[in-house]
C-alpha cells in the first residue's frame, strides 16, 4: 500500500511520518535549512506479513502545490494531517479539494500537535475537520488525535495503517505496464535509476520499456518495488527502475512514463469530463491552464465541447489542447490549476486521449465522448459502437486508450458481439449494422449489374454513394476489402462485381475487341494512344472511343488517361514497380523520377499514370513524393499474379 501525505504547511506531516517510520524524509539540504518540506520525501515500513507499506511526504506550502500534486497522483490511501492548535487552513481546503478531484476515498485523519491545544480545541477542530470532509470523496474518514512529539496516539494511528494495508484490495492486474518518472538519478557502479509509481501492469528484469514521449527505448538491468530488491514490479508499488540503453542522466525528466511500447503515444490533446471546483470562479472556453496528469505538469488552453462557461461546481466536456505532447490514458485523473499555477480550478478525469482537432463538438462526437465515461470497456465498447454507425469505432486506438493487452482487447471484442473488418487496422462495427451494411452493399452492385449488364460493375466512389445505409469513407474500404477477402465481391480493374456477374458484349464489340487486345498487349507497360490504335486499325475514331468507354465499364479496360487506356494486367503491372520501389525507401516514398527511371515509360506518361494512381487512392503525393495507400493487388487483382 501506497500512504500520502497531504494538508497544510507545518502542521507536522514529516514529523509525523518520522514517529511512524524513523524516516527524516526532509532529505535536501535547503529542506533541513528552513524546515520546510519543499519535494517530495519517501519512507517505508515492514509490516508484520512481510509486506511494505510505503509513505510519501508531500509538501503543504502552497508554493510547491506542483510537488503535492506529484506525490499524490497514483496512491492507495491518504493520511491527512490537520492541526490542533490551527485547525483547517487554506492548504488544508486546496489539498482536500485536489484528494477529492483525483476521487480517493480511503484514507485517515491526523489531528496533530494535540499537545499544544486543550481538549475544547480539539474537539472543536475535530468537528471542523468531520464538516470539511463531508462533502467530498473522503467523507467519514476515522480522525486520530496525536503528538508525534510526545508519541500520544501515534500507536494508534499506526494500528490502523496497518490493518488497512492488510485489508485493502490489491490493485488489478490487468494492462500494460506505466509508470511515472518523479525522480531521476546516477547511482556510482549501478547507472542510470528513475523512480515512480506504477499506475498498471506488471514488469520484470530484463524486459524492454519506452521512456515517453521522447521514444528512447531502455532496457531494465535491475528494479527495487517497495524499497526492495526485487525481479518483477507492478501496479500499486513504489519501483526505482535501473535502465540501461541510449539514455542519458539529461534525457530522464520529472512527467515522464517509462512504459510498454504498445502504449506510447504522446498527444496533445484529450477529451475529458472537467468539474469545476464551487470555490472558484467561471471558466470560460479557451482559458489558459496549466494541467496535471500523473507526474507532469504542462500548459494549454481548455476548449468546452457545449458551452461557452461552466459554472463553479458544474461539470462539462472539455478538450484539453497542450503546449507540448504527453502522456495520457483513458481513466487518468487529472487536475487543472490557473495560468499563474497558483490556485486549483477543478479537474476531471480523462475519456480519450486521441482527441481529434476538427469535429470535436459534433453531436456523434459528443455521444461518443459519453460512451467512453462508461465505467468499463465493455459497456464503453457497446455503447461507441451505437454512437458511431457510420464510422464504426477504432478498435486499435480503443485498446490503447483503456490500456487493453492483446488478449484483453481480443476477449472484450468477442464478448461485445463486434464486427471487426480490416486486418491490422481494424475497424469494429456493430454486429447488427455491419450485416444491414454488408446485404445494402451486396443489394447495390446486384442492381448495377441489373441496370447495366454491360458494365463489369460500379466502382468504390460510384458504390458507397448509391447506398442508404451510413457509412464513412474509412468504415466503408475496410467493409469492401473484406468483403473482396471473402470472394463475396470481385475487384475487376477499378470495378466491382458478384463472382457469377459476366458483363454482357454485343457482338460488333466481340469483334472489334478481338482485333484490338493483341494489338494493346503488344504495347505493355506502353499501350498506344486511342488516335493512334484507330489509325492502324482503321476504325472511326468516335466510334473506338465509345467502345473503349464500353470496355472500361466492363473492366477490361483502364482509363488512365483521356486519351489511353490500359489493360489491367499492365496496370498491375506498372502498381507492383511503385510497391516494389516504396518498399525499398526508408521513407516508403518514391518521386516521380525514380518511377520513370523504374519503368522506361517516359515523363509524359509517368505523370498520366502517377495521377491515375492518385485518383483511385492508390497512391498519395506530398510535394514530390508519393507513397501507397494501400497494397497494389487490392485495387488492381492483376498485381497479384
Amino acid at each position: 500500500m501506497i500512504v500520502a501525505t497531504a494538508g497544510h504547511v507545518d502542521h507536522g506531516k514529516t514529523l509525523l511520518l518520522k514517529a511512524l517510520t524513523g524516516v527524516d524524509t526532509d532529505r535536501l539540504p535547503e529542506e533541513k535549512k528552513r524546515g520546510l518540506s519543499i519535494d517530495l520525501g519517501f519512507a517505508y515500513r515492514e509490516l508484520p506479513g512481510g509486506d511494505i507499506l510505503g509513505f510519501i511526504d508531500v509538501p503543504g506550502h502552497e508554493r510547491f502545490v506542483r510537488n503535492m500534486l506529484v506525490g499524490v497522483a497514483a496512491i492507495d490511501f491518504v493520511l491527512f494531517v490537520v492541526a490542533a492548535d490551527e485547525g483547517p487552513m487554506p492548504q488544508t481546503a486546496e489539498h482536500l479539494a485536489i484528494l477529492d478531484i483525483l476521487g480517493i476515498e480511503r484514507g485517515a485523519v491526523a489531528l496533530t500537535k494535540i499537545d499544544r491545544a486543550e481538549p475544547e480545541r480539539i474537539a472543536e477542530v475535530t468537528n471542523q475537520v468531520h464538516e470539511i470532509l463531508a462533502p467530498t470523496s473522503l467523507a467519514g474518514l476515522p480522525i486520530f488525535p496525536l503528538s508525534a512529539l510526545t508519541g500520544e496516539g501515534v500507536e494508534a494511528l499506526d494500528q490502523h495503517l496497518t490493518q488497512a494495508a492488510l485489508d485493502i484490495p490489491p490493485r488489478p492486474a490487468g494492462g500494460r505496464f506505466r509508470l511515472a518518472v518523479d525522480r531521476c538519478f546516477t547511482i556510482s557502479g549501478t547507472g542510470l535509476v528513475a523512480t515512480g509509481t506504477v499506475f498498471s501492469g506488471a514488469i520484470g528484469v530484463g524486459e524492454r520499456l519506452v521512456l515517453s514521449p521522447p521514444g528512447i527505448e531502455v532496457r531494465l538491468r535491475s528494479l527495487h518495488a517497495q524499497n526492495r530488491d526485487s525481479q518483477s514490479g507492478r501496479a500499486g508499488q513504489r519501483c526505482a527502475l535501473n535502465i540501461a540503453g541510449n539514455v542519458k542522466r539529461a534525457d530522464v525528466q520529472r512527467g515522464q512514463w517509462l512504459l510498454e511500447a504498445e502504449v506510447h503515444a504522446p498527444v496533445r490533446r484529450l477529451d475529458a469530463r472537467l468539474r469545476v471546483l464551487p470555490e472558484t470562479k467561471a471558466l470560460r472556453h479557451w482559458t489558459p491552464v496549466h494541467v496535471h496528469i500523473g507526474a507532469v505538469d504542462v500548459t494549454g488552453r481548455l476548449a468546452l465541447l457545449r458551452d461557452r462557461s461552466v459554472k463553479p461546481g458544474q461539470t462539462a466536456l472539455v478538450q484539453l489542447v497542450l503546449d507540448h505532447e504527453i502522456g495520457a490514458l483513458r481513466g487518468d485523473h487529472f487536475v487543472l490549476r490557473d495560468q499563474s499555477a497558483k490556485h486549483t480550478l477543478g479537474g476531471g478525469i480523462i475519456l480519450d486521449p486521441f482527441a481529434p482537432a476538427r469535429g470535436r463538438a459534433r453531436p456523434q462526437r459528443l455521444q461518443y465522448l459519453e460512451a467512453m465515461e462508461l465505467e468499463s470497456p465493455g459497456k464503453a465498447l457497446r455503447a461507441a459502437l451505437l454512437a458511431r454507425p457510420r464510422d464504426g469505432v477504432d478498435l486499435g486506438r480503443f485498446a490503447r486508450a483503456w490500456n487493453l493487452t492483446a488478449d484483453e482487447a481480443a476477449a472484450l471484442g468477442e464478448r461485445s458481439g463486434v464486427v471487426a473488418i480490416g486486418g491490422n487496422d481494424a475497424v469494429g462495427l456493430d454486429s447488427g449494422h455491419w450485416e444491414s451494411l454488408r446485404a445494402a452493399v451486396i443489394g447495390a452492385v446486384r442492381d448495377w449489374h441489373r441496370q447495366k449488364p454491360d458494365s463489369a460493375g460500379p466502382s468504390e466512389v460510384a458504390l458507397r454513394h448509391t447506398i442508404e445505409e451510413p457509412a464513412g469513407a474509412r468504415v466503408f474500404a475496410a467493409l469492401i476489402r473484406e468483403l473482396a477477402h471473402r470472394k463475396a465481391l470481385l475487384r475487376d480493374g477499378a470495378a466491382l462485381k458478384l463472382p457469377d456477374h459476366r458483363p454482357e458484349m454485343s457482338a460488333p464489340d466481340a469483334a472489334l475487341w478481338k482485333r484490338l487486345e493483341p494489338f494493346l498487349a503488344e504495347g505493355g507497360v506502353r499501350p498506344p494512344r486511342v488516335r493512334e490504335v484507330a489509325a492502324e486499325l482503321g476504325v472511326d475514331l468516335k466510334v473506338l472511343t465509345a467502345f473503349y468507354g464500353r470496355a472500361s465499364r466492363q473492366g477490361l479496360l483502364l482509363p488512365v488517361a483521356d486519351n489511353r487506356y490500359f489493360p489491367p494486367a499492365a496496370i498491375g503491372e506498372l502498381a507492383r514497380i511503385a510497391e516494389d520501389l516504396a518498399g525499398r525507401s526508408p521513407g516508403q516514398t518514391f518521386t516521380a523520377k525514380e518511377y520513370r527511371d523504374a519503368t522506361g515509360i517516359g515523363r509524359n506518361l509517368t505523370i498520366e499514370v502517377l495521377e491515375y494512381f492518385d485518383k483511385v487512392k492508390f497512391t498519395a503525393r506530398s510535394g514530390d513524393d508519393r507513397r501507397l495507400r494501400r497494397p497494389a493487388a487490392e485495387l488492381f487483382p492483376a498485381a497479384g499474379d
